[in-house]
């Protein structure tokens, strides 16, 4: 999956590629949330982590990973 993060005054969303489904995402926030002073935290594909206080998440963009095609070809036949 791919997260997009908006941090509340922060500029640049926040780009995470996880192995986390939608579902796991959301719920991951939702605990974040429900605590005062809860962490929202994912981790990447990298074994990198993402950190961000619950409270100052935005707004969370989930969505499957792009299929990219490489090479060249015709698109009209």
């Amino acid at each position: 999956m791919q997260v997009r993060i908006g941090v509340q005054n922060v500029p640049k969303e926040l780009v995470v590629e996880t192995d986390l489904s939608a579902d796991e995402i959301q719920n991951a926030l939702a605990e974040a949330l429900s605590r005062p002073g809860g962490i929202f935290a994912l981790q990447d594909r990298r074994a990198g982590r993402i950190v961000v206080p619950g409270e100052r998440v935005g707004y969370l963009e989930i969505s499957e990973d792009e299929q990219r095609s490489v090479g060249f070809g015709s698109q009209y036949a």
